[in-house]
């Protein structure tokens, strides 16, 4: 039997009920429930059935003082049995008072809608951060071909010298290996199944070896995007310390 706390087991010949101490307390007051577990777990009982949930023997323990009704409980796991009618002595618990509903002016409302409807319209316009283009062309250009582009870049402090030191001899091996690609690639690439001939320098020269034009201008491209700016930000670093 399906209850708004949970599930209640009915027994179709004796019509008897079966729930988990926890539906208990959450359906019926401490007071008609806690009694009945103090006495199981003090042992104040005499054994009972078999529990059918788990198949150890339950005890036998009364429910309160007053009614006379006794109940069957696991004490392994947390569950009671209850004969036909003994469920009605238990009490209820109370249903929660509902909150007041506060009761805004049609003024107020018609204030918070048209908020409401303004951040929205904000949201789906975007920021300004966004919908702003790039401040030089060929920004618009990398951009629509889908390549990250630099907004509002902070002032380089100094000229990324090793940054162009690092593209130019990367260009340089590149181009050069280019004449005959297949041959670099087997003295320097890195091959993970030999990853440590020529004691382990392939993991270096490996970065300075590309398949193809298009493969060389996009790495220098995003090297040229991104190095100046760690170079910048180490070099800060560098100072401070």
């Amino acid at each position: 039997m399906r209850t708004g706390n949970g599930v209640i087991w009915r027994c179709e010949k004796c019509d008897g009920r079966a729930a988990g101490l926890q539906l208990l307390r959450r359906t019926f007051t401490p007071e008609s429930i806690n009694p009945l577990w103090l006495h199981a777990i003090h042992d104040e009982g005499r054994s009972a059935r078999p529990c059918p949930s788990c198949g150890n023997t339950m005890i036998e323990v009364a429910l309160d003082s007053s009614s006379g009704i006794k109940a069957e409980v696991c004490r392994i796991c947390e569950f009671v049995w209850f004969d036909a009618g003994e469920t009605q002595a238990l009490r209820p618990r109370p249903f929660p008072k509902p909150k007041p509903q506060v009761v805004l002016p049609q003024e107020a409302r018609e204030a918070i809608a048209l908020a409401k409807v303004q951040q929205l319209a904000e949201q789906a316009r975007g920021s300004e951060f966004d919908s702003a283009p790039p401040d030089e062309w060929w920004k618009s250009i990398a951009a629509f071909f889908g390549m990250p582009v630099e907004f509002d870049t902070p002032a380089q402090e100094r000229h990324p010298v090793v940054t162009w030191f690092l593209a130019a001899v990367i260009i340089s091996a590149s181009v050069h290996a280019f004449f005959d690609l297949q041959e670099a690639v087997q003295l320097f690439g890195l091959i993970p199944a030999h990853a440590l001939r020529l004691h382990g320098l392939t993991f270096v020269t490996s970065f300075f070896l590309h398949a193809g034009v298009i493969h060389l201008v996009g790495n220098m491209y995003f090297l040229l995007v991104f190095g100046d700016d760690v170079e910048n930000f180490w070099a800060r670093c560098t100072i401070s310390h």
